[in-house]
């Protein structure tokens, strides 16, 4: 790269952004993959820690250091399960001056396509350089806070038996996800839960709950997309007692955006839910990583709770020339 176009870091004992990246997703080349962030957030005028994160805890313990520090950007690179758990220490550190900034590094990234984050490396880097500062919504359930989603019954089980089979068995995570699903389909448990909505109670025997931060889109074909994370809601999604037959006709609704149309499907939106069961601990999954929790489990919705680094707003074209009487009409109101 020409001389001319480095920008200059300012020298300074503390760093621009610390970035604590998934040491898994360098595919065997972290070290290298480090020094490629390093440089490119160098490139924007930017000094960059990376803190390869070789467990979870690691992850946190660096996020939790910079939020002390108060550095002003704490990036996380990996999947939604690790921005999740990066941006959960946001969310709690009461008086964080932190702001999250995603690198991409997963399989599915569902944080960072619903808020319109770049998926490439580079690309990411350069937004968490030049884009702009929103507050976003998270939830929560039992104080646990999650960004994308939370549910029980068979999801859970299913993460529960791929991890075992991937430590049993060695299998890779879609193979050992494959094997899972199919036992849990064959076990089909139920849960029988209460649900309390807006005051009211809903009772239901059921193979899943499926509660969003914010609503996740029921037709056309970005079903299971976000267009907001700002309305400070929570989505509900509940399957009615169905076998195995009206499970498959509800995964074909949703692979053809008609969830809206299911018969045996409820949606709501609220602030806070309370779900109630006969068992006094059950596994609950959070963002793709799942725990056992305490019931009842309370849910609620925490608006504005998360600064993260998205693109900045497209600059409107400039309007054509024309009558002053006309350039309302040409210009419009979008």
């Amino acid at each position: 790269m020409p001389e001319s176009k480095q920008k200059t870091i300012p020298d300074s004992g503390r760093p621009d952004v610390v970035a604590a990246i998934n040491a898994r997703a360098g595919g065997g080349h972290a070290q290298e993959l480090a020094a490629h962030i390093t440089a490119q957030f160098a490139r924007h005028g930017l000094r960059a820690e990376v803190c390869l994160a070789a467990s979870g805890k690691d992850m946190l313990t660096a996020a939790r250091r910079a939020v002390r520090d108060k550095v002003g950007i704490v990036a996380v690179g990996g999947g939604d399960g690790s921005v999740n758990a990066v941006a959960s220490i946001l969310i709690q550190q009461e008086g964080c001056e932190s702001a999250l900034g995603v690198l991409p590094l997963g399989t599915l990234n569902h944080f960072a396509k619903d808020l319109g984050i770049p998926l490439l490396l580079d690309d990411a880097i350069a937004n968490i350089a030049t884009g702009r500062r929103i507050r976003v919504d998270s939830g929560e359930v039992n104080g646990v806070p999650f960004i994308n989603n939370s549910s029980l019954g068979l999801y859970p089980d299913i993460v529960r038996e791929r991890e075992k089979q991937q430590a049993r068995l060695g299998r890779g995570k879609w193979l050992a996800f494959s094997w899972a699903a199919m036992g849990a389909l064959r076990r089909y448990p139920f849960l029988r839960v209460r649900l309390r909505v807006g005051g009211q109670d809903h009772w239901r025997r059921t193979p899943f709950v499926f509660i969003g931060n914010n609503e996740y889109l029921m037709s056309g074909l970005d079903i299971g997309k976000r267009s907001t994370l700002m309305d400070g809601k929570l989505s509900l999604y509940v399957c009615h007692r169905t076998g195995r037959l009206g499970l498959l006709r509800l995964a074909l609704n949703a692979l053809f955006g008609r969830l809206r149309e299911a018969h045996d499907f409820d949606a709501l939106t609220a602030t806070d839910i309370l779900i109630e069961t006969h068992k006094t601990r059950m596994r609950v999954a959070t963002d793709g990583e799942v725990t056992v929790m305490q019931t009842p489990l309370q849910y609620r919705v925490r608006p504005a709770s998360l600064e993260v680094i998205v693109p900045p707003l497209e600059q409107p074209a400039a309007p054509p020339e024309a009558p002053p009487g006309m350039l309302a009409k040409l210009w419009g109101d979008d």
